[in-house]
C-alpha cells in the first residue's frame, strides 16, 4: 500500500496554537480510522527512530498515524507547564476532534504511547471525548501519587529530581528554524517561561487535587474506551495492568519481562510482535472487525523462572500464562515473621532495622532503559545489611500477584520510610530481587502524620505485582530497610526501626494455568538517522576506603546523528552523580549536567543545564542553571541564561 508521509504538519486548536505532527496515511482509498500519539519528546529527531519503526507500518495497514510534539515542545507553538496538564489534556481532546473531522479519516481515534504517551491516552480517555473508541497504554501507572516517579508508597524518589531536570534540558531545546521562522523568539519564551518541574513536584508531598487530577484510579468507571495495556517486570510501571483489568472492565493487560521500552524492543526478550497485537486492538475497536481480540484473556503475563541476578540480562527464562483477575489459582498465604529469622518460623520478631545509607547499590535505575548495568544486580551485598526472614522452598514456590506485608513497628524520629524486598536466594547465595515495596511511615495513616517516637503503630505495605516461579532447592527472602538509595531520598536524621511482630501474605500461584504463544518480533527497519559519531554508557560506583562515602556515577552520550531528510544534526551528552555518606543522610547529593546540541550548517543552539538536589533537617534544597548558546551566521551569537533556585519545606520527606 503506498503511503503519504506528511513531516511538516500544524494542527491548529481552538485558541490558535499550532501543534507540529507528523502523519502517516494511506494515499488511496476511502477514509480510514486514526491513530494519535501525542508526547514531549521531539518527532523531528529524538523519538524519529522509534516512529517509523511503528507508525509507517501501521498506516500500511490503513489507518492514520500522527505523531504530535505536545504544546510548546519540539516544534510545537505555544507554552508548556507541566506534565498530563489540563492544557496538554485539553489539546489532546481538541486533536482528537480535528482529526475525526478530517475527510481522510472514518471518525473514529485511537490512542496509543509509552509512559507519558501511556499516561496521557488514559488520562484522555477518562475524560471520555466522543471520538476516542480505545487506546493501548505501555509503561503507565493509574496513580500519580502512590506509583509513579516522583513519590512511591509516600517516599520521595531520587527520580523525581532526575526526570525534573531531564525536563528543564529537554524544554530548553529549540525548533527547527526550517519549520519555524520564529524558532529564536520562541526559544527565549520557552526558557523564560519553563517550569522547574522537580520544584513544583518536590512541594507536593501528599495525595492532594495536584496528584489526584491524571490519576484514572480516582474513578474507574470513566474509562469507556477499550484499553490494552501493557507493563515490564523490569519497568517500575508493573501494577497499571493489574489495577486496569481488576476495576474498568474494558482492559486487556500484557506483562512481559521488560525494561521501559515498547516490547517489540525491548529487553531482556523475548520480545513479541507488538506491532501485530496493536493492528488486531485497532482492528477489532476502530474497524469494528470480530477477530477475536474482545475475547483475549484478561491477563497474559510471562512468569520469570530462577535464574542468575543479571543487571544486563539480554534474555530471561520463564513461561507466558494466559489468566484471569482474580485468578482462582492463586491462593493467600500467610507467614508470620519469625523470632528465628524465618518466614513462618518460631517467635515474635524482635529487629532493630537501622540500615547504612548506602543500601540499595544494587537496586539499579528506576526506570531501566537497557542494557547498560540498568537492571537490579545481585542483591546479597543489600541483604547482608538489611533484616531478613527466609522461607526453604524445597518443592520451589511460584507466585502471581501482590504480597501485602503486615507489620507492628516503633520509631526512634518523627520521618521514617520502610522498604521491603522479596528476593530468590539460590543455593549459592546469590539474590534475585522479584518485587519490591515501601512506604513513608508518614503515609500510614489519612492524612498524613509524623511519627510519635517510641509509639508502636501496625502498618500495612502491599509490594509490588510480580509473576516468579522459585526452582526446587531456593529460599524466598524478605529484606527489610530503612534506606535504599538512590531510588528514595533519605530520611532527614539516622532512623532506628524496632520491629516487634509481622505477617506476609504471598499470592500463591498453583496448578496448571492455560499457556499463551505471541508470535515472535519481526526484524525493525534499520533507523535512517546518519550516525556521525557513536554513543555509549556507562555506570560505576566508587568507594572511599579512608571515609566510606560512596558515589554512584552515570554518564551518557548519545553520539551525533544527521537526520537524511533535512540535514539536522544533534547529540546529547549526560553526566550525572549520586553521593552518600553510609551515616550521614544529609551527606545525600545529586549533580547533573545535561548538554543538547542541534546544528544545521552555519546554525547551532546548545544547552547546558547543570542541576543539583541536596537537603537539611528541615528542607529539599534544588539548584539549576540553564545556558543556551545560539550561532547563526545571520545574526550576531547569542546567549540565554537562567537560574532556578528553591528551598522546600520538608513536611512530610
Amino acid at each position: 500500500m503506498d503511503i503519504i508521509d506528511e513531516d511538516d504538519l500544524f494542527i491548529p486548536l481552538p485558541d490558535g496554537t499550532r501543534l507540529a505532527a507528523r502523519l502517516w496515511r494511506p494515499a488511496d482509498g476511502p477514509p480510514v480510522p486514526a491513530i494519535l500519539e501525542y508526547i514531549p519528546y521531539r518527532k523531528r529527531d529524538n523519538t524519529l527512530p522509534r516512529d517509523e519503526a511503528i507508525h509507517p507500518w501501521m498506516a500500511a495497514q490503513g489507518y492514520a498515524c500522527l505523531r504530535v510534539d505536545i504544546r510548546g515542545t519540539g516544534d510545537s507553538e505555544g507554552t508548556f507547564d507541566d506534565e498530563y496538564s489540563a492544557q496538554e489534556l485539553t489539546d489532546s481532546c481538541d486533536l482528537i476532534a480535528w482529526i475525526a473531522a478530517q475527510d481522510w479519516c472514518s471518525g473514529a481515534v485511537g490512542m496509543m504511547g509509552k509512559s507519558w504517551g501511556g499516561f496521557n491516552c488514559l488520562q484522555t480517555a477518562f475524560r471520555q471525548p466522543p471520538a476516542l473508541k480505545a487506546v493501548v497504554s505501555v509503561c503507565a501507572t493509574v496513580d500519580r501519587f502512590a506509583d509513579d516517579i516522583h513519590f512511591k508508597g509516600g517516599c520521595l524518589l531520587g527520580e523525581n529530581f532526575g526526570w525534573g531536570s531531564l525536563m528543564l534540558s529537554y524544554c530548553a531545546r529549540p525548533a527547527d528554524p526550517l519549520l519555524r521562522p520564529d524558532w529564536r523568539e520562541d526559544l527565549r519564551q520557552r526558557i523564560a517561561t519553563m517550569p522547574h518541574l522537580s520544584e513544583v513536584w518536590t512541594r507536593q508531598q501528599s495525595r492532594g487535587a495536584y496528584w489526584r487530577h491524571g490519576s484514572v484510579c480516582e474513578d474507574y468507571p470513566r474509562l469507556q474506551a477499550a484499553i490494552l495495556t501493557i507493563g515490564g517486570w523490569n519497568d517500575n510501571y508493573m501494577n497499571a495492568p493489574a489495577q486496569l483489568v481488576e476495576n474498568t472492565g474494558v482492559a486487556k493487560a500484557i506483562i512481559g519481562p521488560w525494561v521501559h521500552q515498547y516490547p517489540h524492543m525491548a529487553v531482556p526478550g523475548p520480545r513479541i510482535d507488538f506491532l501485530a497485537e496493536m493492528k488486531s486492538w485497532w482492528d477489532r475497536w476502530l474497524k469494528d472487525i470480530p477477530n477475536g481480540a474482545a475475547d483475549w484473556p484478561d491477563y497474559r503475563v510471562y512468569e520469570l523462572a530462577s535464574a542468575p541476578p543479571d543487571a544486563c540480562a539480554a534474555q530471561r527464562t520463564g513461561r507466558w500464562l494466559a489468566e484471569t483477575l482474580p485468578s482462582p489459582r492463586v491462593q493467600p498465604q500467610e507467614l508470620a515473621l519469625g523470632g528465628d529469622g524465618l518466614l513462618g518460623g518460631d517467635g515474635a520478631a524482635d529487629r532493630r532495622i537501622a540500615t547504612p545509607q548506602t543500601l540499595g547499590a544494587r537496586a539499579g535505575e528506576f526506570f531501566p532503559m537497557g542494557l547498560d548495568a540498568e537492571m537490579a544486580g545481585d542483591q546479597r551485598e543489600d541483604d547482608a545489611q538489611s533484616v531478613c526472614f527466609d522461607l526453604d522452598c524445597p518443592q520451589g514456590l511460584a507466585l502471581l500477584g501482590a504480597a501485602r506485608l503486615q507489620v507492628t513497628l516503633s520509631a526512634d524520629q518523627p520521618f521514617a520510610f520502610l522498604v521491603a524486598r522479596l528476593c530468590d536466594v539460590a543455593p549459592d547465595g546469590a539474590s534475585t530481587r522479584i518485587a519490591h515495596g515501601m512506604l513513608n511511615l508518614h503515609h500510614r495513616c489519612d492524612p498524613p502524620a509524623p511519627l510519635i517516637p517510641g509509639e508502636a503503630v501496625r502498618i500495612s505495605l502491599t509490594l509490588d505485582q510480580c509473576a516468579y516461579r522459585l526452582a526446587p532447592g531456593h529460599r524466598l527472602r524478605l529484606a527489610l530497610s530503612n534506606s535504599y538509595w538512590p531510588w528514595i531520598w533519605p530520611s532527614p536524621a539516622p532512623v532506628a526501626l524496632h520491629l516487634t511482630a509481622g505477617r506476609l501474605t504471598l499470592p500463591v500461584h498453583q496448578g496448571a494455568a492455560p499457556g499463551w504463544d505471541f508470535a515472535e518480533t519481526p526484524a525493525l527497519p534499520a533507523p535512517r538517522l546518519r550516525v556521525l559519531t557513536p554513543g555509549h554508557e556507562s555506570r560505576k560506583r566508587e568507594i572511599d576506603l579512608k571515609t566510606g562515602a560512596e558515589r554512584l556515577i552515570v554518564t551518557s552520550d548519545s553520539g551525533e546523528t544527521e537526520n537524511p531528510d533535512h540535514g539536522l544534526r544533534n547529540r546529547a551528552t549526560l553526566a550525572e552523580t549520586w553521593s552518600i555518606h553510609p551515616q550521614d543522610p544529609l551527606s545525600a547529593r545529586n549533580e547533573t549536567v545535561w548538554t543538547q546540541t542541534f546544528a544545521r550548517g552555519d546554525w547551532s543552539v546548545e544547552t547546558e543545564l547543570h542541576a543539583s538536589q541536596s537537603s537539611t533537617t528541615t528542607a529539599i534544597l534544588l539548584e539549576a542553571r540553564l545556558i543556551a548558546r545560539i550561532k547563526d551566521g545571520r545574526q550576531a551569537p547569542e546567549i540565554i541564561e537562567r537560574n532556578f533556585c528553591a528551598q522546600v519545606a520538608r513536611k512530610h520527606v
